[in-house]
Order: C-alpha cells, then structure tokens, then sequence
C-alpha cells in the first residue's frame, strides 16, 4: 500500500534532517522532535466554543487536562482522549488540534488527558492518571456541559491502549464506558473512528 503524500513528505523531511533514528534517539530528543514535527501532521484546528486547561486531583498530585467545548447546546457526549506517543513523547499542545477536531465533528466534550510519561514515570503511573481523568470527568459531568450518561473514552496510539484498559476497568468495576481508538493512519476516506466496548 502507497504512503499517504502528507506522510511520505513528513519522511522524507525527516530523513533529510540528519536526525538519528528513533531508536538512537535520547528522551530529550524524541520529545523536542516530536513537538517540531506536530504541525505537519495536523491540518488547520477546527472551530470549538471553548477551550480550557485545567488542573484536577490525580492519583500523584495535580493532572492537567484541556477542556474542548463544541458549538451547540448542552448536554454534550463526554470524550475523555488519551494522547499517543508510546508513553513517552506527546503533549496536550501537540495533540490539540485532533482534539479541536473531535470535539467540533462529534460534537462532545473533550477532556484531553496531559498523564505522567515514562521514563520518567513507571507503569502503571499513565494509567492510574487515565483511569483518575475518567473518574473526574463523570463526576463533573454536569459542570462541564456533559451528559455522564454518555461518556467514552478514546486514544491515540499508546492513548488507544490506556482507553482500552480505562474500559476494562470501568466495566471489571461495575462502570459503563465506550472505548474509541484513532488508527495511526486512516486508509483514503475514511473519517471517522471505530467504537468497542
């Protein structure tokens, strides 16, 4: 199957930087080339109502996350989405757009979760900080314009695997919840994202 054009420019570029591979890379540099490369990845942020960080009690002390409102009246559906980058790399700014955009094509709340990277942080310190983001958010739901009734939790990537474990926690807990995650690269057309529970 042929690369996207969008992904096959972005390696190329990347190729040509001189950069050494991933693997050889340092956390440092993973991470600084992992928010230089963001913006060629996303397309423009899509209109929302509001935006807004926020700190909430996490299971170490406080845990960001960044509030995505949609256009319209609530109660909204409440995504709560779990950013990518292999536990290590990734950012609420380097995912913002996709979230912008989730939150404006859903439309749903958006609550993007900024948990604790390794190496820094050891398992199961991304997952304990997903599973806390989730808690708050259907407690909160009402506040945030949300409907509790009508939460889900999505990811990208290493994101897509803490949604997945959130889920089954949820539901070995006695909790509902929808699990949705963003394939790495869609195949041409396609849009929009595949549910489980």
């Amino acid at each position: 199957m042929a690369l996207l054009p969008e992904i096959k420019a972005l390696l190329d570029r990347q190729a040509a930087s001189g950069r050494p591979p991933l693997q050889r890379q340092s956390v440092a540099q993973a991470r600084a080339f992992h928010v230089q490369d963001a913006p060629a990845l996303n397309g423009p942020p899509a209109a929302v109502a509001a935006v807004a960080d926020q700190m909430i009690p996490g299971p170490a002390g406080e845990l960001p996350v960044r509030v995505y409102t949609p256009e319209g009246s609530p109660p909204f559906p409440i995504v709560v989405f779990f950013h990518g980058g292999g536990w290590v790399v990734g950012t609420l700014d380097t995912y913002d757009p996709l979230c912008r955009d989730l939150a404006a094509a859903t439309p749903a709340v958006v609550v993007s979760v900024d948990y604790r990277l390794a190496p820094e942080h050891r398992w199961p310190a991304a997952v304990e900080d997903a599973y806390a983001a989730t808690l708050w958010a259907s407690r909160n739901a009402a506040r945030l314009g949300g409907a509790q009734h009508r939460l889900a939790v999505a990811g990208d990537s290493a994101g897509g695997n803490l949604a997945a474990v959130v889920a089954l926690g949820a539901r070995d807990r006695g909790g509902a919840t929808r699990c949705w995650t963003r394939p790495k690269s869609r195949p041409p057309g396609a849009s929009t994202p595949r549910a489980s529970t």
